[in-house]
């Protein structure tokens, strides 16, 4: 009996062998759209997304392709985009599946739920955190003389399992410093049970970038 295979996103995140090109392993940005070759599925971007990075993490039963995206400002990241896909390879080794997501802290949390496209059923978060640009996983985008801001930066995560073969993880992330709204820097201004005023104005609009996106459209595999 076959036995579920369950894939880990941040376990193996970053860990990988390095790709030429996006395009060259089936994922593009056309057009202000995201185009997955295989799953095949589309999502619209909330901004215009360079690639920093591409690799891959091959494993025994699947393997696990990554990308950075980012979108800046005179040297400075103020959005970023991390995919992941992973796909099966050994027939043998049962249906791919992942664990649930899950907040880094619940305050910090606004929402949390699900979002069905056809027979697609995707789950999703949006919460507060910070970027650490300190983090070995951010290194390809410093080396470029691109700074990541130590601030606080509003997050969407998606992901979602397509026929049993692939899964997806969408992390979003912009700084609340890219708004234009003088938002605060302070912790305890973006809490889930106090937030208002101009930092509720910020979450609002990029929980509606974000909702958008993760409505994606898919095809079926032949």
């Amino acid at each position: 009996m076959n036995r579920k295979m369950i894939i880990y996103f941040m376990s193996i995140l970053f860990w990988g062998i390095s790709l030429s090109g996006c395009a060259s392993v089936g994922l593009e940005i056309k057009k202000g759209q995201l185009i997955s070759q295989n799953p095949p599925f589309s999502s619209p971007l909330p901004s215009e997304f360079r690639l920093v990075r591409s690799f891959e993490n091959p494993g025994e039963n699947s393997k696990t392709r990554a990308y950075i995206y980012i979108k800046e400002k005179d040297k400075r990241v103020e959005e970023m985009l991390i995919v992941q896909i992973a796909d099966r390879t050994n027939p043998a080794a049962g249906p791919i599946t992942a664990p649930r997501l899950k907040p880094y802290a619940e305050e910090n949390m606004y929402l949390k739920d699900k979002v069905k496209e056809g027979e697609v059923e995707g789950d999703y978060l949006i919460q507060i955190m910070a970027w650490n640009p300190k983090a070995s996983s951010l290194q390809p985008i410093v080396e470029q003389g691109i700074t990541i801001p130590s601030s606080l930066a509003l997050q969407g995560q998606f992901q979602f399992i397509y026929q049993k073969e692939h899964a997806v993880s969408m992390r979003y992330s912009k700084d609340v410093h890219s708004f234009g709204l003088s938002l605060s820097a302070e912790e305890n201004a973006w809490c889930r049970d106090s937030i208002s005023g101009k930092e509720k104005q910020a979450y609002e609009i990029f929980k509606e970038s974000f909702l958008k996106m993760i409505h994606c459209s898919y095809s079926k595999n032949p």
